[in-house]
């Protein structure tokens, strides 16, 4: 559908196929966190660091979102909880992809907890999103994350590669997971899934070293790139630490060369 690939290209970078997104709907999730109190001015650094597309919720949409600077790919997200609901992992319907066209969306994204006690309400409702989103020719973003009782560790690639799988099963365009702290592990999770995959950046990091080893390994394994939010939003040099992951993605540079 010739809407969708033009809208991917706002989100991918059309020259190198690959692309860094920062999320920062975490306002919703954890309120108003280190990095985005003030969301114009994050964004603003976000975008002269390079990142190809930010992921945001309507309400952020709505009170300005584009800060100063160039323009960036949007994706506007659809689900959500916050930290003090009973089950912070059951992520429900918060805005619709008719109220995302309208907003101005190049793509929208989805939240899913496979293995959380609300999983199964989740997967219905990322099975019908990816089926109106179809309908309207928007790319699709699942955050595909394994949270529950029968999850023993979310970093398993056991259990990552089923949940890029299911993503990619129930229609969306682009998945993102765990990282699985390896590139041959990770290249499981690459292989299983027929969709483009991006790697989380979880929680902050405590080098510069180790984010770079993480993005380069993914990218070795075959991702398509990342979607980065409080590594790049909380950094010391957010603006710095979003071109470095940049030369990495896009243009295949070791962690040495950009550290």
């Amino acid at each position: 559908m010739l809407g969708k690939v033009i809208r991917m290209e706002r989100i991918i970078n059309r020259d190198s196929g690959k692309t860094v997104i920062v999320p920062m709907d975490h306002g919703t999730t954890m309120g108003p966190i280190k990095g985005l109190e003030n969301m114009k001015d994050t964004i603003a650094k976000m975008v002269s660091g390079g990142a190809n597309a930010i992921v945001l919720h309507k309400g952020i949409v709505k009170s300005g979102h584009r800060g100063r600077g160039k323009d960036v790919g949007l994706v506007i997200h659809l689900s959500g909880s916050t930290s003090m609901s009973p089950d912070p992992n059951t992520k429900v319907p918060v805005c619709t992809v008719e109220e995302a066209i309208k907003l101005g969306a190049d793509a929208v994204s989805v939240h899913i907890n496979l293995g959380a006690e609300g999983d199964t309400d989740m997967l219905a409702y990322l099975g019908a999103v990816s089926n109106i989103c179809q309908n309207w020719g928007m790319p699709l973003l699942a955050m595909m994350y394994t949270r529950g009782k029968k999850v023993t560790s979310e970093f398993d690639v056991k259990f990552v590669k089923h949940a890029a799988r299911v993503g990619a099963e129930l229609g969306a365009d682009i998945v993102k997971v765990n990282y699985t702290g390896s590139s041959e592990s990770f290249r499981e999770v690459v292989e299983g899934c027929p969709v483009p995959v991006v790697i989380a950046g979880g929680e902050k990091v405590e080098t510069d070293e180790g984010l770079f080893q993480m993005v380069a390994g993914a990218m070795e394994a075959g991702a398509v790139g990342v979607s980065i939010g409080r590594n790049a939003f909380q950094h010391e040099r957010p603006e710095e630490i979003v071109r470095a992951i940049g030369e990495i993605v896009h243009k295949g540079k070791s962690p040495d060369e950009v550290g």
